[in-house]
Order: C-alpha cells, then structure tokens, then sequence
C-alpha cells in the first residue's frame, strides 16, 4: 500500500509549517504528501519548503484543487486532509487494516479541538450520523482506493459538498471502512462564529444541498 495524502491549501502561510510538521512521521514510514495550491499569494509555498513531496497548483475551489493533487499522486491509496486537521498518530496501522479489508473507501472518526463538552457531543453525533448514513465530511480525512476514486470521477467539480456528494457516490459501490481513531480538526469556526449557531448554520446548508439548491448559493452563505 502507498499512501498518498492531498492536502488542498490557498493563503496557509501562518500555519503550513505546523501542519506540514504533524506529518514528517507519515512522510519517514513512506507517504507521500502533495499540497494542491488554489493560488496562494502569501507565500505558502515558501513557508512550506522542504515539508512535502509535491506542489500542484489547480484551479480555486477545493474539489478542483483535490482532484489535481489525486491526477499527480503515485499511491494506490488517496487520503483527503484539510489543513485545519491532524491525523491520529496511529493511522497507518489503521489503514493497513483498511488494506486488508474489502471495503473501497473509508473516513476516520472526527474530534474538535476545543475543550468545551458540548464539542465531545457535536463530534459524537456527526461520527454515529455518518456511520448510520455512509455519509462523511471532508473533515473526517475521507481516503479511497485510487481505481474506485478514478471510476466515479473523482470529486464534482461544485463550490461546497463536494465531500458529501462523492460519499453518495462511492457508497454506491461499497460501505464506508470507519476508522474510531480520531483526527482533530481545528473548532475555531465553532468559538468564533457561536457553538449553536454554527450547528444551525451546518444543517441549513445541508437542507438546502438535499432540495437541489446551488452549491455556488450554499458557498457564499458558508463564507458570509
């Protein structure tokens, strides 16, 4: 099994080399680490010197960005990573029990990062939601074999829930692989924004991705 994890990145300078950093134990046990650029101007790239194994610049928009770190990578394995998250430090022995399964894809559990109880709740409820559904977030470090991601086309090219789309996708052909190792993604949007607020903010999107409003739609009122 070879690994390949797909980061997409725009403007990351702050904090690439911290996130980078988190990953140079999964570089030293054979994965290959790609940054899919959407255009950063900030000086990521520089900032992430030395870090990772491949620079792919695609089009903006994180489905696009993805799907150009994927059409670049050499694994026969995809891994998804968001830069706001950290994988557990024990994920290749997980996916090699992945690997000798006959699922096709898969997502890890998800924790947040904040210390308030009601985030050991969210994440709770979105793990046991996607485990009842097949469904799983971007932030759930979504990974695919490399032959089903290129069958189904990789992610929709659309501006928001391109992560659950192609779970609707490939559970299709199979169940997800769900890891009960945690990654950690980062809850700043949750302390900033309003715990509760953001939790109405996630299912109005969701409602309104289910009765075919456009993605474009749904980005500007995540972004706004």
């Amino acid at each position: 099994m070879q690994i390949s994890i797909i980061m997409p990145v725009l403007n990351e300078a702050a904090s690439i080399r911290g996130t980078l950093a988190a990953l140079q134990s999964f570089r030293a046990g054979g994965c290959e680490v790609i940054l899919a650029d959407g255009g950063s101007d900030d000086g990521t790239r520089e900032a992430a010197d030395g870090l990772h194994d491949q620079w792919v610049v695609g089009s903006q928009g994180r489905a696009r960005q993805m799907n150009a770190g994927a059409a670049a990578a050499n694994g026969n394995l995809l891994l998804f990573l968001h830069a706001d998250t950290r994988l557990p430090g024990d994920a290749l022995q997980w996916l090699a029990r992945f690997e000798a399964s006959d699922r096709r894809w898969g997502r890890f559990d998800v924790q947040l990062s904040g210390h308030r109880p009601l985030f050991r709740v969210i994440a709770w409820c979105m793990n046991r939601r996607s485990q009842l559904t097949g469904v799983a977030t971007g932030d759930q470090a979504i990974f695919v074999r490399r032959g089903l991601f290129e069958n189904v086309g990789g992610y929709e090219p659309i501006a928001l829930m391109e992560d659950v789309a192609l779970s609707k996708t490939l559970r299709r052909h199979c169940r997800p692989y769900c890891i009960p190792a945690s990654v950690i993604t980062d809850s700043r949007r949750w302390e900033v924004n309003g715990t509760w607020r953001t939790i109405a903010l996630m299912w109005r999107l969701r409602w309104g991705y289910w009765r075919g409003e456009a993605p474009e739609v749904l980005a500007q009122r995540y972004r706004g």
